[in-house]
């Protein structure tokens, strides 16, 4: 890669906004999720809009978002914060000798990807460093590769996505960009009762505590596991659900299928307890509803759990119905107590540890799954057509999972996972299933 160029863009406004230079506390929710950036790599084919026209897009986009212009602070009670500083964002440049074909296979890359998004700023340099961070990689060809990165503290994979939408609205349409008005108002998600009642426990789920299961954290966890991509076609897809025999999500489906598969995969021992940590958007479950356009985090997490006998040997329905009821008891009461849980700590002048996972953790034999089906990253059009290529480069720990919009199968789903080296991913498309049991 060739030498590149950095900046530091900041938003444009036709008027102060309402939040600038305000300092915003972080929400329980924004406390209780990963406390590092996140990657993503989008990959659009020639003819692609020049850097200019992507760098005007993006400063309209950011100012409807300022929090993303803003720079981690510390307040009088030593809490980081988000202060709305419009110190902007980091723009990197840079060209690269290569065709993209040659990098690039069938949505995939065959290349290292970390030069593709700015470094991950260290620990302790995460307090003033840009909130979101952004590389533009010029291909000899004018292919284009787009490496995003932002704090997941500042906001969840739904806001991202949102953002991106924004930023490749404003690059369509210039001068004649229409702003739209996100929710952002952050503390108004995590409103505590007159009098905090927490009705379930919150430690070992949301925040650590007494009982909680530890993983082992590898100190070189790329040298012990690899990135893997398994591709679902619409037909798979169709035919997996035929399999269940209940109306269900594509994302339960799969998740029962690559519950099922990993658990094979690591040779459990049949009474031995599995679980998955699964993201939950409550945005729609909380009482009263936050906006759908909300611009932070407001995700906790399912944990739906069995013998590792019961997963293979239940059918798929059996599988699929106990991630959908561990899913549905994230609902109003359970998002509220958790709210008012973090009420009653900070009364008590207690400091919260987060249970979400360090990089390099081994969740052997439990899994971390996302999903992204909902979030359309495989629609982001900056003018000349969506991407050929949507990637969440370099996943830290073992048995993390992310399902994704695929851009290459029309209706089907990429499956990336962090799996060890000598796993193979074959069986993954496969529907066999050794039912010891029947749980219907």
């Amino acid at each position: 890669m060739e030498a590149a160029s950095s900046t530091m863009l900041k938003p444009v406004y036709s008027t102060p906004h309402p939040v600038a230079g305000e300092m915003v506390p972080l929400t329980l929710f924004d406390r209780a999720t990963l406390d590092i950036f996140v990657p993503i790599i989008l990959v659009y084919a020639a003819p692609t809009p020049p850097n200019e026209a992507l760098k005007k897009g993006l400063r309209r986009a950011v100012a409807v978002y300022p929090h993303l212009a803003g720079r981690f602070a510390v307040d009088h009670r030593g809490r980081r914060c988000i202060h709305v500083n419009n110190e902007g964002v980091l723009v990197v440049e840079a060209a690269v000798p290569v065709d993209l074909a040659s990098v690039v296979t069938d949505g995939s890359f065959v290349t290292d990807t970390d030069e593709l998004y700015p470094a991950v700023p260290p620990p302790e340099e995460i307090v003033g460093a840009a909130l979101l961070q952004i590389k533009l990689n010029r291909y000899k060809c004018g292919g284009l590769v787009i490496g995003f990165s932002s704090h997941h503290q500042a906001a969840d994979g739904y806001s991202v996505s949102t953002f991106l939408s924004t930023w490749a609205s404003a690059v369509r349409q210039g001068r004649n960009f229409t702003a739209p008005s996100p929710f952002l108002d952050r503390a108004a998600t995590a409103v505590a009762r007159t009098v905090p009642t927490p009705v379930f426990d919150h430690r070992s789920a949301e925040f650590k505590g007494q009982g909680g299961r530890s993983y082992r954290v590898a100190p070189d966890p790329m040298s012990e596991i690899k990135n893997v991509t398994v591709r679902f076609t619409a037909e798979f897809i169709a035919e997996l659900k035929a399999r269940v025999g209940i109306r269900c999500s594509t994302f339960n489906c799969l998740l029962a299928h690559a519950w099922k598969k990993m658990t094979a995969a690591r040779g459990l021992k049949p009474d031995e307890f599995t679980k998955v940590r699964v993201a939950v958007n409550c945005r729609a479950r909380a009482s009263p509803p936050v906006p759908a356009d909300f611009f932070g985090n407001m995700v906790l997490w399912a944990f739906p759990r069995l013998q590792a006998g019961d997963v293979l040997g239940w059918s798929y329905r059996g599988v699929v119905e106990a991630i959908r009821d561990a899913v549905a008891r994230v609902d109003a009461e359970y998002i509220q107590s958790f709210v008012d849980f973090g009420s009653v700590a900070d009364a008590a002048g207690e400091e919260l540890a987060a249970t979400a996972a360090v990089n390099g953790t081994m969740f052997s034999p439990d899994l971390e799954v996302d999903s992204s089906l909902g979030f359309r990253f495989n629609q982001i059009d900056f003018g000349a057509g969506p991407p050929s290529a949507f990637v969440t480069p370099d996943l830290p720990n073992e048995g993390l999972m992310i399902f994704l919009p695929s851009c290459t199968a029309s209706g089907g789903v990429d499956l990336v996972m962090a799996i060890p080296e000598d796993h193979d991913t074959a069986t993954f498309y496969s529907l066999a299933d050794e039912r010891a049991h029947s749980k219907m």
